[in-house]
């Protein structure tokens, strides 16, 4: 089995133009004991932690704004679109997953061995601006959160966000599960919030089961179709893709065929039961805007702010708006505590050196204060929202330099060896980037043209 393994080793490694250098995020490089015995409950819980983290990209306040356009506007019907991009995101996680796990690389590490360096560089400064845009819309949606729930001005809650940075430095000291741990809980307010004004608005259930039934008026109707691909290109975020590949790494399990193979099926599940949250989350935004706003003929909710003022009248109570408030600053919270991992992966990862985790964590974040503080002084809550929509445009422009490379490099046999993507796999998994490239192409070309 040694032998074997060895050779295994080996092979894949020829896939490679470098060997492997220092691991990903090193500080807590296989710092999480996984037990060699014992029941598949306590195996599953130990590696249950990462998918959830990767999970807050899914719903964060960059995600918010299509989720109230489409339900106000067109009732529940686009729940399908929801759990169709929540099946695509399902696949990639699950790859980038087995990316890390099989290979010991992050997406990061894995792009700089294999392309050249001018190319290499260039994924590296696209994926630099996509994290800069989705912590600029974490930043953006907590200072909102801040100023709808205690009048804190906008600006003031730009710069109080910096503060998590300090946090996310505390917690990792103490342990990579304590992390996790925060990420969860905040997760569960964020569902619980939900559920709570779900419960208060009192949906219709069956136009619920009926909405997550696929309809040709999703197509047929330009107005929908272009809310549609929004919520699709706004789902899968390129960073995650990176996170995932990294964040498996934490866990020590063995380093054999079989060892590995259980790895790639736990962390699947893990991060497919985070993701299904995921899919919770954004569909109770959606039910939450069709029950209140669509049903008394308010069509045109986009707003974040707006949805927070309609819905005390929608429900009847301040409560509605309270719980909408909490929500979204945990949203906003929680987001940021994986974005600014992620960027230290990507810069890592890319550029094979290692800055000091506070001093990368600050770069990033100010990356995405210092545009939020101006735009904010100068346009306020309106100038502000557009940067959101800005955001979620750029993130679009990085996704498939995401996408490709980890398609392309799961479905190579000399780099993954018999953990390669099967036939199947690749097929769908191609038909699923191409599918985020043109649609992602065609909002572009609707913001910029359309």
């Amino acid at each position: 089995m040694l032998n074997k393994d060895s050779n295994m080793a080996s092979n894949k490694e020829e896939g490679w133009r470098h060997q492997r250098n220092a691991p990903s995020l090193p500080e807590v490089f296989r710092s999480m004991k996984v037990p060699g015995k014992g029941s598949v409950i306590r195996k599953f819980l130990a590696f249950a932690g990462p998918g959830y983290m990767v999970a807050v990209g899914y719903m964060d306040p960059g995600n918010w704004a299509t989720d109230l356009a489409g339900g106000s506007q067109f009732g529940y019907t686009l729940l399908s679109v929801i759990l169709i991009s929540n099946l695509m995101a399902i696949l990639l996680q699950a790859l980038s997953g087995k990316l890390g796990i099989v290979t010991g690389r992050d997406l990061a590490q894995a792009c700089r061995d294999h392309y050249s360096k001018p190319v290499a560089m260039g994924l590296w400064l696209l994926c630099e601006a996509a994290i800069a845009a989705c912590d600029l819309a974490e930043v953006i949606g907590s200072a909102i959160a801040l100023n709808l729930l205690f009048g804190i001005p906008l600006v003031a809650g730009v710069i109080i966000t910096a503060l998590d940075v300090l946090v996310v430095l505390f917690l990792q000291n103490k342990g990579f599960r304590y992390i996790e741990i925060l990420v969860i809980l905040l997760i569960v307010t964020i569902g619980g919030c939900f559920a709570a004004e779900m419960f208060m608005s009192q949906p219709d259930i069956a136009g619920i089961f009926g909405g997550f039934v696929p309809s040709t008026e999703v197509i047929s109707n330009p107005a929908m179709l272009y809310i549609a691909i929004g919520i699709l290109g706004a789902t899968v975020m390129p960073h995650n893709l990176y996170l995932h590949s990294s964040i498996v790494q934490t866990r020590q399990f063995e380093q054999t065929e079989l060892g590995k193979r259980q790895a790639i099926r736990y962390a699947t599940a893990d991060s497919t039961l985070a993701l299904f949250f995921a899919l919770f989350i954004n569909a109770a935004i959606l039910i939450l805007a069709a029950a209140t706003f669509h049903q008394s003929g308010q069509t045109d909710v986009a707003d974040i702010n707006e949805a927070y003022r309609l819905l005390t009248p929608a429900l009847g109570t301040t409560l509605g708006s309270i719980l909408f408030g909490v929500a979204l600053l945990a949203s906003g919270q929680n987001s940021t505590l994986t974005g600014t991992l992620a960027g230290q992966i990507v810069m890592e990862g890319f550029l094979n050196i290692r800055l000091k985790p506070w001093l990368r964590r600050l770069i990033t974040r100010l990356i995405a204060i210092v545009p939020a503080v101006i735009v904010t002084a100068i346009a306020g809550a309106d100038g502000t929202m557009d940067l959101l929509i800005l955001s979620q445009v750029i993130l679009s422009l990085q996704l498939s330099f995401a996408v490709v490379p980890l398609i392309q490099f799961t479905s190579d046999k000399s780099k993954m060896g018999v953990f390669v993507n099967r036939p199947h796999t690749k097929i769908i998994a191609w038909i699923v980037a191409a599918v985020i490239i043109g649609l992602n192409a065609y909002l572009l070309f609707q913001t910029f043209f359309g």
